[in-house]
């Protein structure tokens, strides 16, 4: 009898987790465009990790004899005035924006929500001091900000990196801060304290677990907006350099070809539109997807 008591208990502790996930993906997947976004970042994904094995050519191989050449079966976009294949720095261009983009995003977040749930759980001191620093930082528009770091530090690829992701922490802190200062005052958490758990306990089992989902969305949305600034940065030649290849920079080369060769520069724009786009879209569906206003609603 007390063996069939746990398997009842399991089942039914199993059954609302499986009709919430089926929930998630009913409202998650309702809109027709999110098969689209999806698939632009499954593609942008395929491309990034297959990238050499799918371009014809290497991402700085010249050829001077085809320079300015139009899209033809050798070139299935063009090459530039150095002879260089468009299709093939897209490609590795992919790779550059998602490298960049995933480690910007993480890395804002963890250290983000790491400064956050401190200033909240802590209050005083540490959160006034945490928390003036943000709002300082803050004071700068995201891209601003990058590029006076990205000026100081110089060009390059890490260097990007850390001048978005110092750009980036202050919105999950903030974010963070108030869900910890919403959070902490609930019952089970004043529990958790009364029976003397530690402060890192609390933090990281129950607190951090409920402040997960708004997090999530934002790391999704923040994807688009930190490889359109890495794209802005590259634009403008501080950004990523060569060797490397990026989509910004790759704009900013076509520029001068415009009424001649167009698609130097309406290629890699094409695709930071459609990336940037396609994240938005997905944190929207995953935001509505989370919000537990909308149960039933769908």
């Amino acid at each position: 009898m007390p063996e069939a008591k746990v398997i009842v208990a399991k089942e039914a502790d199993v059954e609302p987790r499986i009709n919430e996930w089926k929930r998630f993906c009913r409202v998650f997947l309702a809109r027709k465009i999110i098969w689209l976004a999806l698939f632009v970042i499954a593609l942008l994904l395929f491309t990034a990790v297959f990238g050499p094995w799918l371009a014809p050519y290497k991402p700085n191989e010249q050829n001077l004899a085809d320079s300015m050449a139009p899209p033809s079966r050798k070139h299935l976009l063009g090459t530039d005035r150095l002879g260089i294949d468009t299709f093939s720095r897209l490609i590795y261009g992919a790779r550059t924006a998602l490298i960049v983009g995933v480690a910007t995003s993480f890395t804002s977040a963890i250290v983000g929500t790491l400064l956050g749930m401190v200033a909240g759980f802590m209050g005083g001191v540490v959160n006034t001091v945490i928390m003036r620093f943000m709002d300082a930082l803050m004071g700068f528009p995201m891209i601003v900000l990058a590029l006076l770091l990205a000026g100081v530090l110089g060009s390059g690829m890490l260097n990007i990196i850390i001048a978005l992701t110092v750009a980036n922490v202050p919105g999950y802190t903030r974010l963070m801060c108030g869900m910890t200062l919403s959070v902490k005052e609930n019952d089970y958490i004043m529990a958790q304290r009364s029976i003397g758990s530690s402060s890192f306990r609390i933090l990281a089992k129950h607190i951090f677990p409920n402040t997960l989902q708004p997090m999530v969305v934002m790391l999704t949305t923040s994807l688009g907006g930190i490889i359109l600034a890495e794209a802005s940065l590259s634009f403008l030649g501080i950004g990523i350099v060569p060797p490397d290849v990026a989509w910004g920079s790759m704009v900013a080369d076509g520029y001068k070809y415009l009424q001649t060769n167009p698609i130097l520069s309406f290629a890699p724009g094409i695709c930071i539109m459609l990336v940037v786009f396609s994240f938005n879209i997905i944190g929207d569906g995953l935001r509505d997807a989370l919000d537990p206003r909308l149960r039933g609603t769908l």
